[in-house]
């Protein structure tokens, strides 16, 4: 017999984690056509929300729970296309040139069912980021303020350890030997966190192997991640609104990749968390106090 638990069951124990005592939240699940596939999302909170959230390459939008949970802000949190409950794509074009557009439509759906605030800040970590500065240009006034999470854009070959994860085994014989091999990798924020993320990044069969639920895991070489950092930049440069960057300590960029940005964006802030790449799970309640300070009234 396999332990498929409910989605939501494990937000008690998120909460104890980041030391919530109050009530949980409402959250709820939710999803659009964006013309390009459905795309689902956890709609936290009272509507509308004034915060949406785009997780990295390989996660899901369960991977901003202990964040919202310790910052208490309400915020719309996607599943990107191929990952969680959202659709894959035919053809394994997961780029952020490719995502931006299908978010962006998304996105303005939602904003007409009245779940998110048009003008809302775009919170994206990993390739969640690049793909937040592509709908912002797409849709210029949908973002009102971008905050980058561990992510710029990066040359090839930049991001070796994520890769050489995201290479790994399709199948698994339990979702133990996904826990070991997460922590080997550093991934997780504590082996209780990382096994309620694998729970809810993974599927059993009936012959009851382990598989990832997202679509980039069964491509192999043939997902098309396409990171052009000449066109992300410009595109970035070119967007008119609020640009803040939080870094990992112990993550992709170093402080020189940071000053790259303000460089390029004049007023960007940039705050370091003691963490990993995945900062939203090594230190989600640091990241939501830092998230709390850049964006303000937006997460009121």
């Amino acid at each position: 017999m396999t332990d498929e638990r409910d989605e939501f069951s494990f937000l008690p124990d998120d909460a104890r984690d980041v030391g919530r005592t109050d009530p949980l939240p409402e959250v709820r699940r939710v999803e659009v056509d964006a013309g390009d596939g459905r795309v689902s999302a956890l709609a936290w909170g009272p509507s509308p929300a004034r915060v949406v959230l785009l997780h990295g390459a390989a996660l899901n939008a369960h991977t901003w729970d202990a964040t919202v949970l310790a910052g208490g802000f309400a915020a719309l949190a996607l599943d990107l296309p191929g990952h969680g409950d959202s659709a894959w794509r035919d053809d394994g074009d997961y780029g952020p040139e490719t995502l931006g557009p299908v978010v962006a439509r998304a996105l303005d759906r939602w904003v007409s069912h009245g779940l998110v605030e048009r003008g809302a800040t775009l919170v994206g970590q990993s390739l969640g980021g690049l793909i937040g500065a592509v709908v912002a240009a797409y849709d210029p006034g949908l973002v009102a303020h971008l905050v980058l999470v561990d992510i710029l854009p990066l040359p090839p070959g930049a991001a070796r350890e994520v890769e050489a994860f995201l290479a790994g085994p399709a199948e698994f014989a339990s979702r133990d030997e996904i826990v070991a091999r997460a922590l080997a990798f550093g991934l997780g924020g504590g082996r209780d966190r990382l096994e309620r993320g694998v729970h809810l990044n993974t599927r059993v069969r009936p012959d009851g192997t382990v598989v990832w639920k997202h679509h980039l895991a069964t491509l192999g070489g043939r997902a098309v991640l396409r990171l052009d950092a000449d066109t992300l930049w410009t595109t970035i440069e070119g967007l008119g609104i609020p640009v803040d960057l939080v870094r990992a300590g112990r993550g992709l960029l170093t402080a020189e990749a940071a000053a790259e940005l303000t460089r390029r964006s004049p007023g960007a802030r940039a705050v370091v968390v003691d963490a990993g790449h995945n900062i939203q799970e090594d230190a989600p309640v640091e990241l939501a106090g830092v998230l709390t300070e850049l964006i303000g009234r937006d997460v009121s």
